[in-house]
Protein backbone atom coordinates (compact mmCIF):
# COMPACT_ATOMS: atom_id res chain seq x y z
CA UNK A 1 0.00 0.00 0.00
CA UNK A 2 1.03 3.13 -0.74
CA UNK A 3 -0.84 6.95 -0.02
CA UNK A 4 -3.14 4.41 0.76
CA UNK A 5 -4.14 2.43 -2.45
CA UNK A 6 -2.86 -1.45 -3.22
CA UNK A 7 0.37 -1.10 -5.73
CA UNK A 8 -0.51 -3.52 -8.27
CA UNK A 9 2.26 -6.10 -9.34
CA UNK A 10 4.02 -4.29 -12.37
CA UNK A 11 3.85 -7.36 -14.18
CA UNK A 12 -0.21 -7.97 -14.14
CA UNK A 13 -0.40 -3.98 -15.06
CA UNK A 14 -2.58 -3.73 -17.70
CA UNK A 15 -3.37 -0.42 -20.29
CA UNK A 16 -6.69 -0.34 -18.18
CA UNK A 17 -4.74 0.65 -14.99
CA UNK A 18 -3.84 3.77 -17.14
CA UNK A 19 -6.95 4.74 -19.33
CA UNK A 20 -9.38 7.02 -17.76
CA UNK A 21 -12.53 8.05 -20.26
CA UNK A 22 -15.49 10.83 -19.22
CA UNK A 23 -13.90 13.90 -19.15
CA UNK A 24 -15.65 15.45 -22.36
CA UNK A 25 -18.70 14.34 -20.04
CA UNK A 26 -19.66 18.06 -18.05
CA UNK A 27 -20.38 18.04 -14.27
CA UNK A 28 -23.76 18.70 -12.61
CA UNK A 29 -23.36 22.46 -11.81
CA UNK A 30 -26.73 22.38 -9.90
CA UNK A 31 -25.43 22.92 -6.67
CA UNK A 32 -24.67 25.41 -3.89
CA UNK A 33 -21.31 26.50 -5.31
CA UNK A 34 -22.21 26.24 -8.88
CA UNK A 35 -19.62 23.98 -9.75
CA UNK A 36 -18.31 20.61 -10.36
CA UNK A 37 -14.47 18.77 -9.70
CA UNK A 38 -14.12 15.52 -11.75
CA UNK A 39 -11.21 14.18 -10.40
CA UNK A 40 -9.04 11.57 -13.36
CA UNK A 41 -8.84 8.19 -11.16
CA UNK A 42 -6.38 6.35 -12.91
CA UNK A 43 -4.77 3.47 -10.73
CA UNK A 44 -1.80 3.99 -12.87
CA UNK A 45 -1.13 7.15 -11.15
CA UNK A 46 -0.33 6.16 -7.69
CA UNK A 47 3.10 7.01 -6.70
CA UNK A 48 3.76 9.35 -10.33
CA UNK A 49 3.20 12.41 -8.46
CA UNK A 50 0.44 13.81 -11.06
CA UNK A 51 -3.46 14.16 -10.88
CA UNK A 52 -5.74 15.77 -13.09
CA UNK A 53 -9.00 17.04 -12.29
CA UNK A 54 -11.93 18.79 -14.84
CA UNK A 55 -13.61 21.48 -13.45
CA UNK A 56 -17.20 22.29 -14.76
CA UNK A 57 -19.00 25.95 -13.74
CA UNK A 58 -22.34 27.46 -14.33
CA UNK A 59 -22.98 30.49 -15.49
CA UNK A 60 -21.98 33.77 -13.69
CA UNK A 61 -22.67 31.96 -10.72
CA UNK A 62 -20.17 28.87 -10.62
CA UNK A 63 -17.71 29.26 -7.76
CA UNK A 64 -15.09 26.64 -6.70
CA UNK A 65 -14.93 27.87 -3.47
CA UNK A 66 -12.02 29.06 -1.58
CA UNK A 67 -9.60 26.08 -0.60
CA UNK A 68 -5.90 25.05 -1.01
CA UNK A 69 -3.98 21.75 -1.49
CA UNK A 70 -1.88 21.06 1.12
CA UNK A 71 0.54 18.61 -0.76
CA UNK A 72 0.28 19.96 -4.38
CA UNK A 73 0.79 23.01 -6.71
CA UNK A 74 -1.89 23.54 -9.34
CA UNK A 75 -1.92 24.51 -12.84
CA UNK A 76 -5.06 25.34 -14.30
CA UNK A 77 -6.28 26.02 -18.17
CA UNK A 78 -9.25 27.39 -19.57
CA UNK A 79 -11.02 25.91 -22.03
CA UNK A 80 -14.23 27.05 -22.44
CA UNK A 81 -15.71 30.58 -21.18
CA UNK A 82 -14.11 33.18 -18.60
CA UNK A 83 -12.66 32.61 -15.04
CA UNK A 84 -11.47 35.22 -12.46
CA UNK A 85 -9.06 33.36 -10.39
CA UNK A 86 -6.30 33.96 -7.96
CA UNK A 87 -5.08 33.09 -4.67
CA UNK A 88 -3.40 34.59 -1.30
CA UNK A 89 -0.05 34.69 -0.18
CA UNK A 90 0.65 33.41 3.69
CA UNK A 91 0.94 35.70 6.94
CA UNK A 92 1.93 38.40 7.25
CA UNK A 93 0.99 39.71 3.32
CA UNK A 94 -1.76 38.27 2.43
CA UNK A 95 -0.91 39.65 -0.88
CA UNK A 96 -4.47 38.75 -3.40
CA UNK A 97 -2.94 37.78 -7.14
CA UNK A 98 -6.15 37.77 -9.29
CA UNK A 99 -6.29 37.39 -13.01
CA UNK A 100 -9.23 36.85 -15.70
CA UNK A 101 -8.37 33.99 -17.72
CA UNK A 102 -10.11 32.80 -21.38
CA UNK A 103 -9.76 29.73 -23.49
CA UNK A 104 -6.16 29.12 -23.45
CA UNK A 105 -5.09 30.65 -20.62
CA UNK A 106 -3.03 29.75 -18.14
CA UNK A 107 -2.40 29.98 -14.16
CA UNK A 108 -0.76 28.65 -11.46
CA UNK A 109 -1.71 28.63 -7.38
CA UNK A 110 1.43 27.96 -5.49
CA UNK A 111 1.88 24.93 -2.80
CA UNK A 112 -0.94 25.26 -0.19
CA UNK A 113 -2.16 29.00 -0.55
CA UNK A 114 -5.48 29.77 -0.30
CA UNK A 115 -7.11 30.22 -4.08
CA UNK A 116 -10.28 30.33 -5.96
CA UNK A 117 -11.86 29.98 -9.27
CA UNK A 118 -15.22 32.27 -10.01
CA UNK A 119 -17.38 31.85 -13.60
CA UNK A 120 -17.86 35.76 -14.61
CA UNK A 121 -19.11 34.92 -18.03
CA UNK A 122 -22.50 34.08 -19.08
CA UNK A 123 -21.85 31.06 -20.45
CA UNK A 124 -20.86 27.21 -19.16
CA UNK A 125 -17.27 27.65 -18.38
CA UNK A 126 -14.83 24.46 -18.45
CA UNK A 127 -11.09 23.85 -16.88
CA UNK A 128 -8.11 21.34 -16.85
CA UNK A 129 -5.91 21.24 -13.49
CA UNK A 130 -3.34 18.97 -12.96
CA UNK A 131 -1.68 18.66 -9.57
CA UNK A 132 1.87 18.19 -8.74
CA UNK A 133 0.92 15.06 -6.65
CA UNK A 134 -1.32 12.08 -6.49
CA UNK A 135 -2.75 13.02 -3.13
CA UNK A 136 -3.07 16.36 -3.25
CA UNK A 137 -5.54 16.91 -0.66
CA UNK A 138 -8.30 19.98 -0.60
CA UNK A 139 -9.38 21.82 2.15
CA UNK A 140 -12.38 23.89 1.26
CA UNK A 141 -11.93 26.75 3.75
CA UNK A 142 -15.14 27.69 4.71
CA UNK A 143 -16.18 23.82 4.66
CA UNK A 144 -13.59 22.79 7.06
CA UNK A 145 -14.12 26.10 9.58
CA UNK A 146 -17.63 26.27 9.47
CA UNK A 147 -18.86 23.04 8.74
CA UNK A 148 -16.24 20.70 10.94
CA UNK A 149 -17.41 17.74 12.56
CA UNK A 150 -17.66 18.15 15.10
CA UNK A 151 -18.43 21.78 15.15
CA UNK A 152 -15.93 24.61 16.51
CA UNK A 153 -17.10 26.29 19.21
CA UNK A 154 -18.67 29.29 18.29
CA UNK A 155 -17.37 31.40 20.84
CA UNK A 156 -14.20 30.96 19.42
CA UNK A 157 -15.25 31.07 15.66
CA UNK A 158 -16.97 34.52 16.78
CA UNK A 159 -13.92 35.62 18.30
CA UNK A 160 -11.37 34.62 15.03
CA UNK A 161 -13.70 35.99 12.40
CA UNK A 162 -15.19 39.19 14.63
CA UNK A 163 -18.68 38.18 13.73
CA UNK A 164 -21.86 37.78 16.23
CA UNK A 165 -22.06 34.55 17.42
CA UNK A 166 -25.78 34.43 16.29
CA UNK A 167 -24.11 34.38 12.45
CA UNK A 168 -21.49 31.88 13.53
CA UNK A 169 -24.56 29.49 13.97
CA UNK A 170 -26.19 30.07 11.15
CA UNK A 171 -22.98 29.70 9.11
CA UNK A 172 -22.47 26.40 10.75
CA UNK A 173 -26.07 25.43 10.26
CA UNK A 174 -25.35 26.41 5.89
CA UNK A 175 -22.00 24.64 5.01
CA UNK A 176 -21.46 20.60 4.38
CA UNK A 177 -19.02 18.94 6.09
CA UNK A 178 -17.93 16.65 3.38
CA UNK A 179 -15.11 18.64 1.14
CA UNK A 180 -15.61 16.03 -1.83
CA UNK A 181 -19.58 16.54 -1.66
CA UNK A 182 -21.57 19.54 -3.52
CA UNK A 183 -24.72 18.08 -4.29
Amino acid sequence: FINGKLCKDPKLATPEDFFFSGLNIPGNTSNQVGSMVTPVIVSGLNTFGISLVRIDFAPYVGLNPLHTHPRATEILVVVQGTLYVGFVTSNPDNRLFTKVLYPGDVFVFPLGLIHFQFNIGHTNAVAFAALSSQNPGVVTIANAVFGSDADINPDVLAKAFQLDKNIVNQLQSRFWSDNDNRN
